[in-house]
């Protein structure tokens, strides 16, 4: 029995900030984000929507397009690092909204490695419990988390969420193979300190600026560059395969430099892949299901396509998972 993506989705919010919208703000501007990030745009949301908002319209998609219903998801696995509060898990949350009471549901936390995480992990779950469709989800609210006086991180990101129903199948192809590692020495590297156990919420935590995103963008670009071609060849030496093989791959959408060294070192041509960055930012753990998502909805994936997903994120942590699209 094999397990392969039978529906796939995505939603970003309605409101689009350009990159002009900083230059009043923080000392930068439009030419340079678009030069050293290839960003020329992202979504925010509005005061009335949640991490579990954009996570519930993602899915909702996702188990349409695989001509389900609420009621066929046997269990749900969210991806996120900006969630809708510390406790319950946004799993629950999006769990009780979508009404999925059949489902059991939980939270991966591994930052913008996050969806890899959680895609493998639920396959790993479906394999193991015989689930016969699993709701995969990756869904952030960067806009919530940010400090938009903190030029090296608040325009990067985007919000957004994408979403997956992994299904059994006796159709040969869907995942093939899982990778995921942690260098858990360099946690520091990309960090949310305050609000929970070692720095509850004081008011001198507040003063000190604990409460926001950090990210050491040097140390996050020389993680990145080295991981993802690594990822990507563990996971291929996992399956047996070459990159030769691949017919397409999804890095994480954190920086399009980023994506194109890893592109170089592995000696893939930019036509094997597809970038969201541009439009929607840096959107954590929802980037590569939203670009894979948009990838699909724009017919740069065909059946028997082997795609590699690629990630790397908080933790520090990285993975790949390989698969053969059967949709």
């Amino acid at each position: 029995m094999s397990i392969h993506i039978s529906g796939i989705g995505y939603y970003v919010p309605e409101k689009i900030i350009p990159n002009s919208w900083f230059e009043d703000k923080i000392e930068t501007t439009d030419a340079w984000i678009y030069e050293k990030v290839g960003i020329k745009e992202r979504r925010m949301v509005d005061a009335n929507q949640t991490t579990s908002d954009l996570a519930v319209e993602a899915s909702l998609k996702a188990i349409k397009d695989a001509n389900l219903t609420i009621e066929d998801i046997d269990l749900i696995v969210l991806a996120t690092s900006s969630p809708d509060m510390i406790q319950p898990p946004t799993a629950s949350i999006v769990q009780g909204k979508l009404k999925a009471y059949h489902a059991a549901a939980y939270d991966v936390g591994a930052v913008c490695a996050g969806f890899v995480f959680a895609l493998n992990t639920a396959f790993a779950m479906q394999k193991t419990f015989n689930y016969k469709h699993v709701l995969v989800i990756g869904a952030e609210t960067y806009s919530r988390i940010l400090d938009y006086t903190d030029r090296t991180t608040c325009v990067y990101f985007g919000d957004g969420a994408g979403a997956v129903v992994l299904s059994q199948s006796k159709e040969k192809g869907g995942i093939e193979e899982g990778y995921l590692m942690t260098e858990g020495d360099k946690n520091d590297v990309i960090r949310f300190q305050g609000g929970a156990a070692t720095f509850p919420t004081t008011l001198e935590t507040i003063a000190s600026n604990l409460h926001r995103f950090e990210m050491q963008g040097k140390k996050v670009w020389d993680f990145a560059i080295r991981v993802l071609p690594d990822a990507t060849e563990q996971v291929l030496l996992k399956a047996n395969k070459k990159v030769s093989d691949l017919d397409f791959i999804v890095f994480h959408q954190a920086n399009i430099n980023i994506i194109r060294h890893g592109l170089n070192s592995l000696g893939i041509k930019e036509d094997k892949t597809h970038t969201t960055i541009k439009h929607f930012g840096n959107t954590s753990g929802a980037s590569i299901v939203i670009t894979l998502a948009d990838a699909y909805e724009k017919k740069l994936i065909k059946k028997g396509d082997l795609i590699a997903l690629v990630g790397f994120g908080g933790g520090l942590s990285y993975g790949a998972t390989l698969l053969t699209w059967v949709k």
